[in-house]
Order: C-alpha cells, then sequence, then structure tokens
C-alpha cells in the first residue's frame, strides 16, 4: 500500500489539478504532510500581496499566496491519502 500526497494547484486559468506524488507505505501521514510542505517550498515562492505607493502606502493582500515558480498558478494546499 502507498501513501500519495495530493498537491491543490489552481491554474490562472481558472483550472483545478489534483497533482499526485506516490510514497511507500512506510510514510505516515505526519510525514506525508510536511514532505508537502517542504514540495511547496521547492515549486512555489510566496508572497505577501502588493504594495501600494505614497501617500498611503497600503497593502493589497488578495494576491497573496504560494505562486508556482513556472508561473502556471497558484498552490491551495495538499492532503495526503
Amino acid at each position: 500500500m502507498t501513501k500519495t500526497l495530493v498537491i491543490l494547484i489552481l491554474l490562472f486559468d481558472g483550472t483545478l489539478l489534483h497533482d499526485r506524488i506516490e510514497f511507500d507505505s512506510f510514510i505516515n501521514v505526519a510525514d506525508c504532510w510536511a514532505l508537502g510542505a517542504a514540495h511547496r517550498e521547492i515549486v512555489s515562492t510566496h508572497r505577501w500581496g502588493d504594495q501600494g505607493g505614497a501617500p498611503d502606502f497600503t497593502m493589497n493582500y488578495m494576491r497573496q499566496g504560494w505562486y508556482l515558480n513556472d508561473g502556471r498558478g497558484t498552490i491551495q494546499g495538499h492532503y495526503c491519502e
């Protein structure tokens, strides 16, 4: 039996992908969760949002998230099966 790490990717065209990575059965759920976080750090970059300029220097947090380094979209989360 294998464990599967499922990465939820939202493409900029609105398509939701379920990217699956399989591991040997000795991987427990906690390890699977840690591998998901590590995978996210490798394939994407976090942005806090868009900073506005003078006079108020407001921050638009609507663009906050994990953006894929290949420019296809964003990571919305992950789970383990």
